[in-house]
Protein backbone atom coordinates (compact mmCIF):
# COMPACT_ATOMS: atom_id res chain seq x y z
CA UNK A 1 0.00 0.00 0.00
CA UNK A 2 1.40 3.18 -0.89
CA UNK A 3 0.50 6.79 1.19
CA UNK A 4 1.27 10.50 0.27
CA UNK A 5 2.19 12.81 2.87
CA UNK A 6 2.51 16.43 3.15
CA UNK A 7 5.90 17.37 3.15
CA UNK A 8 6.94 20.80 4.83
CA UNK A 9 10.49 21.12 4.32
CA UNK A 10 12.18 24.76 5.46
CA UNK A 11 15.93 26.37 5.85
CA UNK A 12 17.18 25.34 9.36
CA UNK A 13 20.31 26.29 11.09
CA UNK A 14 24.29 25.78 9.98
CA UNK A 15 22.76 25.34 6.66
CA UNK A 16 20.58 22.37 7.09
CA UNK A 17 17.15 21.88 5.97
CA UNK A 18 14.29 20.46 8.01
CA UNK A 19 11.50 18.41 7.07
CA UNK A 20 8.19 17.80 8.68
CA UNK A 21 4.98 16.68 8.15
CA UNK A 22 1.57 17.44 9.35
CA UNK A 23 -0.04 14.05 8.99
CA UNK A 24 2.79 12.38 10.64
CA UNK A 25 4.19 14.94 13.92
CA UNK A 26 6.83 12.39 14.92
CA UNK A 27 8.41 12.03 12.04
CA UNK A 28 11.26 14.72 11.47
CA UNK A 29 14.07 14.57 8.36
CA UNK A 30 16.93 16.63 8.12
CA UNK A 31 19.71 17.36 5.46
CA UNK A 32 22.18 19.15 3.68
CA UNK A 33 20.01 19.83 0.69
CA UNK A 34 16.08 19.95 0.84
CA UNK A 35 16.40 16.79 -1.40
CA UNK A 36 18.16 15.31 1.38
CA UNK A 37 15.49 16.74 4.10
CA UNK A 38 12.69 14.89 2.17
CA UNK A 39 14.54 11.41 1.61
CA UNK A 40 15.64 11.31 5.72
CA UNK A 41 11.58 12.54 6.21
CA UNK A 42 10.76 9.64 3.84
CA UNK A 43 12.73 7.08 6.44
CA UNK A 44 11.56 8.76 9.53
CA UNK A 45 8.15 8.39 8.43
CA UNK A 46 8.22 4.69 7.25
CA UNK A 47 9.85 4.49 10.68
CA UNK A 48 7.64 6.07 12.80
CA UNK A 49 4.49 4.20 10.95
CA UNK A 50 6.21 0.40 11.63
CA UNK A 51 6.75 1.63 15.53
CA UNK A 52 3.17 2.53 15.51
CA UNK A 53 1.87 -0.39 14.18
CA UNK A 54 3.92 -2.72 15.91
CA UNK A 55 2.65 -1.10 19.35
CA UNK A 56 -1.03 -1.09 18.30
CA UNK A 57 -0.72 -5.28 17.65
CA UNK A 58 1.39 -4.96 21.01
CA UNK A 59 -1.29 -3.62 23.16
CA UNK A 60 -4.68 -5.22 21.29
CA UNK A 61 -6.53 -7.45 23.13
CA UNK A 62 -7.06 -10.97 21.72
CA UNK A 63 -10.69 -9.81 20.77
CA UNK A 64 -9.30 -7.40 17.88
CA UNK A 65 -9.95 -7.95 14.37
CA UNK A 66 -6.87 -6.53 12.20
CA UNK A 67 -8.02 -5.63 8.78
CA UNK A 68 -6.61 -3.09 6.33
CA UNK A 69 -8.35 0.38 5.78
CA UNK A 70 -7.66 2.10 2.44
CA UNK A 71 -8.06 5.98 2.35
CA UNK A 72 -8.29 8.41 -0.57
Amino acid sequence: MRNHFTAYIEPGDDGWWVATSPEVPPAIGQGRSAEEAREDLESSIAFVLEWQRAEAAESATGRAIATLVSVG
